[in-house]
């Protein structure tokens, strides 16, 4: 055990964090997901297994661990519902509760069709499976940098330490 780290956080779960650099995404997947056939093709090549965890409680971990992405189009995707996109689900609203409280404030949260997101995870660094049972329990985050302090920076840190400032 460490301190500080939730105890859910699998070794799996913690070592692909540490290793994933910014711009880096990250699926978080539900049970329906072909997740070994989609991890093949990633970084990792198999699934980290978060048994006993819905995809909110997946999102919670990482976004607790990894900060969040503001400089790209989206710092997240959820998956969108056939044939009604803008179709929100309750696994929705509560994996993106936690992602509007995690992410930094410029940064956007967007929505990808099943097809594209397919396509998207399978370039991710990993899949993270869970035992969410409830459809369309699927997100994308995107790794994002760490400032000075240790915590999320946003874009004009960024841009000032890309500067020299």
């Amino acid at each position: 055990m460490l301190k500080g780290i939730d105890a859910r956080v699998t070794p799996d779960l913690l070592d692909c964090l540490m290793r994933m650099g910014h711009g880096d995404e990250i699926a978080v997947v539900d049970a329906h997901f072909p997740a070994h056939s989609i991890a093949r093709t990633t970084t990792r090549a198999a699934p980290i297994p978060l048994a006993g965890i819905d995809a909110p409680g997946a999102v919670g971990l990482i976004c607790g661990l990894m900060p969040l992405d503001d400089m790209a189009r989206h710092c997240a995707l959820r998956m969108e519902v056939d044939g009604a996109p803008r179709e929100l689900h309750d696994v929705h609203r509560e994996a993106l509760s936690i992602v509007m409280r995690s992410k930094p404030r410029l940064a956007r949260v967007g929505r990808i069709s099943r097809e594209a997101y397919y396509k998207r995870a399978a370039r991710a660094f990993a899949v993270v499976t869970t035992s969410e049972l409830r459809p369309w329990g699927c997100f994308i985050l995107r790794k994002g940098l760490v400032n000075e302090a240790g915590q999320g920076a946003s874009a004009p840190e960024a841009e000032t330490r890309r500067n020299g400032a």
